[in-house]
């Protein structure tokens, strides 16, 4: 049974596209990673350890939230197309499997020193969007993977120069 109005259907189609909302809340979901790594560049070696791993901290933990959320995304993709008497397709499964092992490994990468844990972190954003390239057309949503690159490229490589500064 569909709760939604006989008016509104979902899409299904392989090139939805992120709307101005989205795009806007994506953008400004890079002030953390930016701000973060221009802190750390700006603050090494000029404040006292504990304000300064504090920044540490926050783009660490910003990054795996991110990483989690990422692997999050197919899972909520899948929830309105699945029901739970068919076998899933295997592309649903390895999706399902990708996205709870980005979780564990981004929680991995928090228990690391954070010099350490940032790169892994970096690495993971970019591997979440290799992954995404082929399992967005999959799931259709195609349209996003040029604002997921953008993001990406932001993301991963604040989470380096950070790793880089500390």
């Amino acid at each position: 049974m569909n709760d939604l109005p006989a008016t509104h259907t979902l899409p299904d189609h392989h090139h939805a596209e992120p709307d101005e909302l989205a795009r806007k809340l994506a953008y400004a979901g890079l002030i953390p990673f930016v701000g973060g790594a221009i802190f750390i560049w700006l603050l090494v070696g000029r404040i006292d350890a504990e304000p300064f791993m504090f920044v540490v901290r926050a783009i660490t933990s910003y990054a795996a939230l991110i990483v989690a959320f990422l692997g999050g995304i197919p899972w909520g993709l899948m929830m309105w197309r699945s029901t739970w008497h068919m076998e899933a397709p295997p592309h649903y499964r390895r999706a399902l499997w990708t996205g709870v092992i980005y979780s564990l490994a981004a929680w991995l990468a928090l228990l690391m020193p954070p010099h350490a844990g940032l790169v892994v972190l970096g690495v993971l954003l970019i591997a979440c969007y290799l992954s995404d390239r082929k399992r967005y057309p999959e799931l259709g949503v195609s349209g996003w993977l040029t604002l997921r690159f953008r993001l990406t490229f932001v993301s991963s490589m604040s989470c380096f120069l950070a790793a880089a500064q500390i």
